[in-house]
């Protein structure tokens, strides 16, 4: 049957087709849907790990089991789950074990820009990359097969605008391997030094192995226009080259990108005055490409940005350079406005819980560092109250050192915030070093009862599976006890006064600290509000201190004060400022 399939959905698809039988994920954008589709059908068993490293060592687990296994995650993901995906390259797999990562070429919900191709040169694995939703499903399936038949884990990589478009799917029969038999095998599943040793040429051989496999297989397609001019491009630049060129080149399309198939580029590109490669990010295709010593013009970076991501316009602008045939995207016949449009920069949403501890740490004027989650919002304007985001798990780690360094100067006006998801992604070990090597930190966990950011998924601490269904639940305050930590206190960050109190009171003693600021997610389903708030215009000031929040339910109209009621969610956070009695 034919259907229009997100990519996403359409690689669950091919998890399904293929006879995908566990999977271990952790949520991050664009990469979240693969497993939530996957929950969907019956015959797949769907978790969230509190990690991808955790996530990675599962599907590992289940693969050696007999079973096909797969792990999804996003690009910095993969920096997490890096230490068992090169190790596990040399031990290889029983069953098929393929590892989703999901890059995000234009930083749309992302600290970096990362190219993950890096990690699959790095850990000698194969990468393929699907253009669209038919491939996504496609090469899903083929994945398993490439898995099995070279004894490898496979990354299968997407971007966003792979993920998250939709594009003519055909759906077939699902199709499950007999389960295969785990065999004791020491010298292939122990990688002490001895093993690892003798393991190594082998990874190397099989890489050889895949390229030549991968030169006739036909995931790598050559597209014949009979002209000059070619292009070697892969996943969603294929489309723009497409659209922007149609016909009138020829065009090397890459389905595997790692390793990159030698002799059909040379080829490719025999008879060819100029070869253009398109490639978003890092000039990873083009690198090997110029080793290879081609006899015609060669052009990519050159020509192309390495920052950001590309598009049909992009890509006409910049063939231009080199082809005359291109003409530079005209925007002259579009309608121009007379000024811009108001930007609309991302805000915590109405009634979110982390707003009023926020505010209470801008009052203060601490030093904030902060983590991953839609709680680093609280750097943006009005509220302005992060000072430093690294990486998942780094703002309790952070502190430590920050302390470390600069002593009581510092330990007295300094707190570290994260997210409850990601306490227990990362930010355990961090409390552990506050607990063990004892700093005075005053660290703070943003309970919101979720994982926020990404669309509502379950972790740990909230006492459901993927599934909704009851499962483990591990107590915060319990767990910070038991690491050692001997001062834990809760608050409610709808109570401003109480956030400031708490925060000003921990800051004084001389021993780790940690403050739960726990209220679920505004925007959870099972959550009651209160009725939305209303502004009596003859009490209102006009002094804007109702503004300093940040609430995007609360706006000024006519010197007055207005609420959106259909925002509103009646949280009182706003009404715990103003003196005036007006909200």
């Amino acid at each position: 049957m034919k259907q229009l399939m997100l990519g996403n959905a359409a690689a669950a698809r091919g998890l399904f087709e293929g006879g995908c039988e566990i999977v271990s994920s952790y949520p991050g954008t664009p990469s979240t849907e693969i497993t939530e589709e996957a929950a969907k059908y019956k015959e797949i068993y769907c978790e969230w790990a509190p990690n991808e490293k955790v996530a990675l060592e599962s599907a590992f687990g289940a693969c050696l089991a007999g079973k096909r296994a797969f792990c999804g995650m996003k690009h910095v993901g993969l920096n997490v789950a890096a230490d068992p995906l090169y190790t596990a390259s040399y031990c290889g797999v029983n069953a098929g074990l393929v590892v989703g990562v999901a890059d995000d070429p234009g930083m749309h919900s992302s600290q970096n820009e990362q190219d993950s191709r890096h990690h699959a040169i790095a850990s000698k694995v194969p990468m393929i990359e699907p253009s669209d939703s038919e491939e996504a499903k496609e090469f899903m399936k083929l994945a398993y097969e490439i898995s099995e038949k070279f004894d490898t884990p496979v990354l299968y990589k997407m971007c966003t605008r792979v993920a998250h478009s939709q594009s003519i799917t055909e759906t077939g029969d699902r199709v499950v391997p007999e389960q295969k038999k785990y065999e004791k095998n020491i010298a292939k599943y122990v990688m002490a030094p001895a093993n690892a040793i003798r393991r190594h040429p082998f990874v190397e051989q099989r890489m050889k192995d895949i390229e030549t496999w991968s030169e006739t297989s036909g995931i790598n397609r050559i597209e014949s226009a009979g002209a000059k001019t070619g292009i070697i491009t892969s996943s969603t630049s294929y489309q723009y080259v497409k659209e922007v060129l149609g016909d009138s080149v020829n065009i090397l399309k890459l389905g595997m990108v790692n390793p990159l198939p030698s002799k059909m580029i040379k080829n490719f590109a025999s008879g060819l005055e100029c070869l253009i490669v398109v490639e978003e990010l890092d000039p990873v295709i083009e690198n090997f490409v110029r080793s290879l010593e081609l006899k015609c013009q060669i052009h990519g970076k050159d020509i192309f940005p390495i920052c950001g991501e590309f598009s049909q316009n992009l890509l006409r602008n910049c063939l231009s350079k080199v082809m005359k045939s291109v003409k530079a995207f005209d925007d002259s016949k579009f309608l121009k406005l007379d000024s811009p449009l108001p930007v609309r920069p991302p805000i915590m949403c109405a009634g979110c819980p982390h707003r009023g501890m926020f505010y209470a740490l801008n009052k203060l004027k601490v030093t904030v560092f902060g983590d991953i989650g839609c709680y680093t919002l609280g750097s943006v304007a009005p509220l302005s109250a992060m000072d430093v985001t690294l990486c998942m798990g780094a703002s309790f780690s952070g502190i430590h050192g920050w302390n470390k360094a600069g002593g009581a100067e510092n330990e007295k006006k300094t707190v570290a915030v994260i997210g409850d998801s990601t306490f227990m992604h990362s930010g355990m070990t961090g409390l552990a070093q506050i607990a063990y090597n004892q700093s005075n930190s005053t660290v703070i966990v943003l309970d919101n009862s979720i994982t926020g950011m990404t669309g509502h998924q379950q972790n740990p601490t909230t006492g459901k599976n993927l599934y909704g269904d009851p499962a483990g639940r591990i107590d915060l305050e319990a767990l910070a006890k038991a690491m050692g930590i001997n001062r834990i206190r809760v608050v409610d960050p709808y109570n401003i006064s109480d956030c400031e109190t708490a925060v000003k009171e921990e800051l004084e003693v001389n021993e780790p600290s940690l403050i739960i600021s726990r209220r679920p997610c505004a925007l959870l389903k099972e959550v009651k509000h209160n009725p939305p708030l209303k502004v009596n215009e003859d009490k209102c000031k006009s002094c804007k201190m109702c503004m300093k929040i940040g609430c995007p339910a609360i706006s000024m109209k006519g010197g007055k004060a207005k609420i959106d009621e259909t925002l509103c969610v009646g949280c009182g956070v706003c009404s715990q400022m103003c003196k005036f009695g007006a909200l």
